[in-house]
């Protein structure tokens, strides 16, 4: 029979329990079934694993049932303090403080244990709600866009579970409906409630004890992207997510649910066929795609990069600038030259000033995508880009192929062309001589500071999250 190493320490101290119970020594009980009190101290201690026969041996001198000895609850509360102990010192948590082991004796009382086993529980709270700095977001996001890459930006295994999903929900062509995403909640046995009292700090939150997915009002302006927040919440269930354990693994279940939702709004089979036909006619547009499903450009435009290597066999790229040309989020595999700094990260890099990402912010018609050829030191690239606005601020959504490929998109015909010769500083960053001679040493401009460079990422199980008021929220709904 085989044990793993927990369930041979539950094991040797039930052993231990059932002994002491009975009055017997090591030695008295090793003799009942065959065994030196020295090897049975070795069960008993969880170093060394009992054959069946031995089990069976034991559970007949002890006077219990073979699946009682085989329990995998500790026999009693100092046992369970006990094991707590070891498991909690065997981590590498504790590894690395290079603490000796301390070892339970029977002189130590249960208070102590008690205090010593909180104090790990303290430890390890602390450091998974350990501060992460802006440096390790920066190398988090950029770990996570080189795994993405090498897929091709396409996770096969939700875009499967997506489509089942889809189909359960009775879909079938179309933009998928607020009705058919309830219809998908309640198959996980989730109730979608819409409320106005939500935390500042969440944008849904998903009671599990009650079986509800909370969210904000329907009636909020771009409620349209409230089918993806529901699909979100239930994505960390269906791909069977527990609480991170660290940021990186915050930020890949973030991607993950946000593919899912993708998936689920857009699904792969009717969105190759759709994206298909339209590149035999050499018509593929991100406008087109994204009236077809009824989503955000922006979402449009990332589902395409999830296809478009996989499906269309094309390379891509996909860039979010914000108004002051600063890059917030991007993703090629086609070559394009991405801004990075010295971590390999691109949020928050300046993109060259001569890209359809910031010259669509000079255009007076923002109502349609402007495209552009641009020529760059490793090629020619087109780009379609869409002009957006936030309360904060506006923002460009920019989707480009190299060369040879614009002949599948609308927008091919364009004459406006660019030169690009960033990284090169003299292309865009460095004011031209005489300019710079007139004004180098009389301006001081006051710089507006970017809160995010100095802070720490908020601490927490869910970066951000004040878990004070999640709690406090749902037990205000509990009762409804």
């Amino acid at each position: 029979m085989k044990l793993g190493s927990p369930d041979l320490a539950t094991l040797g101290h039930r052993i231990r329990h059932y002994r002491t119970d009975l009055g017997l020594t090591l030695d008295q009980l090793g003799d009942r079934v065959g065994l030196a009190g020295s090897q049975l101290s070795l069960i008993e201690n969880g170093k060394r694993e009992p054959k069946l026969s031995t089990l069976d041996a034991l559970a007949s001198a002890l006077e219990v049932d073979l699946a009682d000895l085989l329990s995998r609850e500790a026999p009693s509360r100092r046992a369970e303090l006990e094991l707590e102990l070891g498991r909690a010192q065997s981590s590498p948590l504790y590894a690395a403080l290079g603490l000796p082991h301390v070892k339970p004796t029977r002189g130590m009382t249960d208070e102590s244990l008690e205090a010593i086993v909180g104090l790990h529980h303290e430890l390890q709270r602390r450091a998974s709600e350990a501060i992460a700095t802006p440096e390790e977001a920066r190398r988090a996001n950029t770990e996570l866009r080189e795994r993405m890459r090498a897929r091709s930006n396409y996770l096969p295994e939700i875009e499967q579970l997506a489509e089942e999903q889809v189909r359960s929900s009775g879909h079938r062509q179309g933009a998928l409906t607020h009705r058919e995403v309830s219809v998908m909640a309640e198959r996980l046995g989730f109730q979608l409630i819409y409320v106005n009292d939500l935390p500042d700090s969440t944008r849904s939150i998903t009671d599990l004890a009650n079986g509800r997915i909370y969210l904000p009002p329907a009636s909020i302006p771009g409620g349209h992207g409230l089918r993806s927040m529901a699909l979100q919440a239930m994505a960390h269930r269906l791909l069977g997510h527990e609480p991170p354990a660290s940021y990186v693994e915050f930020l890949w279940q973030r991607l993950e649910i946000n593919y899912f939702a993708a998936a689920c709004l857009m699904p792969q089979e009717a969105s190759v066929a759709f994206l298909q036909e339209a590149k035999r006619d050499k018509r593929l547009a991100i406008e087109d795609f994204r009236d077809a499903f009824g989503v955000t450009h922006e979402a449009a435009a990332l589902r395409f990069t999830n296809l478009a290597t996989s499906q269309l066999d094309m390379t891509v790229h996909f860039l979010r600038v914000n108004g002051d040309g600063a890059l917030l989020k991007g993703y090629e595999n086609d070559g394009l030259p991405l801004p990075t700094d010295v971590t390999g990260s691109i949020e928050g890099q300046w993109v060259c000033k001569k890209w359809s990402a910031r010259t669509a912010f000079e255009h007076t018609n923002r109502t349609t995508e402007n495209y552009q050829y641009t020529d760059t030191p490793v090629g020619t690239f087109w780009c379609a880009t869409q002009t957006g606005r936030t309360d904060a601020s506006e923002f460009s959504i920019t989707v480009g192929v190299p060369f040879n490929q614009a002949k599948w998109f609308r927008g091919r015909e364009t004459t406006l062309r660019s030169e690009s010769r960033c990284p090169d500083e003299s292309c865009c960053r460095r004011a031209p001589d005489g300019l710079a001679e007139r004004w180098s040493g009389r301006a001081w401009p006051s710089a507006r500071l970017h809160a995010h460079v100095l802070s720490p990422l908020p601490s927490g199980t869910f970066p951000g999250v004040d878990d004070v008021e999640v709690y406090a929220f749902l037990e205000a709904h509990a009762g409804e």
